[in-house]
């Protein structure tokens, strides 16, 4: 009886312990569900407003930068898009990096207008050093402070008629770094392109929208976005694989926070094959990543240092925005789910653990599905016309967008990633383009 009892209180005492660590990590996922909680309010109020801009009373002299390798299928409809635009032309002057190219790019970047600089450095290919090289170049032809602002753009966008125009109210309304409404060329390829469509879409509309009505800081991501020169005088010094990242997160760090402009309307092609989204989303994850790793502990240090409120709030949010939170919710929800298991009875705990996994790993994500749904309703009036069905589908298979994402993060973080170009050869013209909205 002595022996038995002795049996007992261990197998009680490690049943307490594993309640205990139960309820740990229970509550640990609890508190970093609130600490995330917030970003329900941009959500909310982005999808009933966004913030607004007067028309502008000056016109300002902008610069066009952009970044080609290999683009010769694009470059030029781009162009064209630009001289296209409905604000003076003499105040927009397009600069493209020919960047490693073997085809004709620069030839018909130059043949439309553009200033076209030609780089070879294939030991630093990302976009970023091709930006940091263009920009240096125009320092010393022209003089970075000859233009006010800079929009950055890729070979594959197209500009609605109006944009620079609507930028140039923001800027004129005193913003210094503003980023657009990303709108697909190609929406309906197939599922995959449809998937990369509805995330610039909810970005647009769930985070960007509210983050700039409440003089919040929202991210680039990109292109398509305008910075004020004043920003540049030291020179394009973000040259890792996701330089948008970077950008806006040196941004917090210093302050600058970046707007939305909801009425700026550009298109860009979104990747049809599995094989080429592998490569750009490994990228993007060792991107960020790096955004987080080595510059959490500036933007810890912005959240002390600023002194008004909402800088340092901007650094808080934008800490948490790198922060790659599937490392670290996925292990905790399959730790509790394993605890859950081993303090449970029965002969299903198995069943259930298996159960648990699966929503953990491939459920969960099923909760952005009304939202992809939602979207082609509130943006019907600026996406591609596509049947009913087919808005079922790609509402239906959006989950596969940021689990692909999930797993990209965590093979991103064990292996080597170099800088790939994602080919583009959607030769379609803004005249085709706006025929199909």
């Amino acid at each position: 009886m002595i022996k038995y009892k002795g049996i007992c209180e261990k197998e009680g005492t490690k049943t307490d312990i594993l309640e205990i660590l139960k309820v740990i990590c229970a509550t640990i996922i609890s508190i970093i569900g609130v600490i995330y909680s917030y970003k329900t309010i941009f959500t909310v109020i982005g999808f009933f407003f966004t913030k607004k801009f007067k028309a502008a009373e000056n016109l300002h002299k902008y610069a066009v930068v952009i970044s080609a390798r290999n683009e010769s299928s694009v470059i030029g409809n781009l162009i064209e898009s630009i001289k296209m635009q409905d604000y003076p032309e003499e105040l927009v002057t397009v600069f493209v990096v020919a960047d490693n190219c073997d085809d004709n790019t620069a030839e018909i970047a130059r043949a439309r207008g553009a200033v076209c600089y030609e780089r070879f450095d294939k030991e630093h290919a990302t976009k970023g050093f091709a930006l940091q090289f263009l920009f240096k170049q125009i320092e010393r032809d022209y003089g970075i402070e000859s233009f006010e602002g800079y929009f950055v753009f890729d070979a594959d966008n197209l500009l609605k008629r109006d944009f620079i125009s609507r930028m140039n109210d923001a800027f004129d309304s005193g913003e210094r770094i503003i980023t657009s409404y990303r709108n697909t060329k190609n929406l309906d390829d197939n599922l995959i392109a449809a998937g990369y469509a509805l995330h610039w879409l909810r970005t647009a509309r769930f985070e960007s929208r509210g983050r700039s009505l409440l003089n919040f800081s929202t991210r680039l991501q990109g292109t398509g976005y305008l910075v004020a020169s004043d920003l540049l005088k030291d020179g394009w010094n973000h040259t890792s694989l996701t330089e948008d990242r970077e950008f806006s997160t040196v941004a917090a760090v210093k302050g600058v926070r970046i707007s939305y402009q909801h009425m700026a309307e550009f298109y860009d092609e979104q990747p049809t094959n599995l094989k080429i989204v592998w490569r750009q989303r490994t990228r993007w994850a060792k991107g960020h990543l790096y955004a987080f790793t080595h510059c959490f502990r500036d933007l810890m240090r912005g959240i002390v240092k600023h002194k008004k409120l909402r800088h340092k709030l901007i650094c808080f949010d934008m800490n948490l925005t790198n922060t790659p939170y599937c490392m670290i919710m996925v292990p905790l929800k399959l730790i509790s789910a394993v605890l859950a298991i081993l303090t449970a009875t029965g002969d299903t705990a198995w069943c259930e653990l298996v159960l648990d996994i699966l929503k953990i790993v491939i459920f969960e994500h099923f909760g952005i599905i009304p939202i992809g749904l939602l979207l082609f309703i509130t943006e019907h009036k600026r996406i591609q016309k596509i049947s009913f069905p087919k808005k079922i589908l790609y509402g239906l298979t959006f989950p596969l967008f940021s689990m692909i994402g999930d797993a990209a993060t965590w093979v991103a973080s064990v292996t080597k990633v170099t800088w790939q170009p994602i080919p583009h050869d959607a030769k379609v013209k803004l005249e085709e383009l706006e025929k199909k909205i």
